[in-house]
């Protein structure tokens, strides 16, 4: 099945977002998921996103105590960023950097939660299956992610 592509370089060296207006309700519905998980720093899906810097208990407590933060803090302005350009019809650079970071962080979530390996073949999904939804999710989220890659590699 073919899907046209939703982000693509403009003429002016900018990004191009065609998304139709029901379109930006699933991502905007998972930011504000994002955001309210980014709350609560012991949440497992978070692993991804907050690993492990130290392997001595005291020195991770310390680690965590002077960036963790600062970590949310960046991750919470890339989902605003994004969240407050869904609805735009091109993105600058910087725009398109918390794009980046923001569906990285999307994917690493969800793909913690699922349990997500290398091995995923997305032509095999099975949507009938208990995770197919989430899988399906994952998989959009991964395709808007490599056409904002790509599209930011051609210029």
């Amino acid at each position: 099945m073919f899907l046209p592509r939703q982000i693509e370089r403009d003429a002016r060296g900018g990004l191009r977002l065609r998304f139709h207006e029901g379109e930006v309700l699933l991502p905007r519905e998972l930011l504000d998921q994002l955001e309210s998980l980014l709350e609560d720093p012991d949440d497992p899906a978070l692993r991804r996103l907050f690993p492990q810097a130290h392997d001595d208990p005291e020195d991770e407590q310390q680690y965590r105590a002077l960036v963790h933060d600062q970590l949310v803090g960046g991750r919470s302005k890339a989902v605003a960023v994004v969240r407050d350009t869904l609805g735009n019809e091109t993105l600058g650079p910087d725009k398109a950097d918390a794009w980046l970071r923001a569906l990285n962080d999307l994917r690493l979530v969800l793909g913690t939660r699922l349990d997500v390996t290398e091995d995923l073949d997305f032509e095999e999904l099975d949507l009938t299956e208990p995770r197919g939804r989430d899988l399906a999710i994952y998989a959009y989220l991964t395709w808007l992610q490599e056409q904002l890659v790509e599209a930011l590699a051609e210029g």
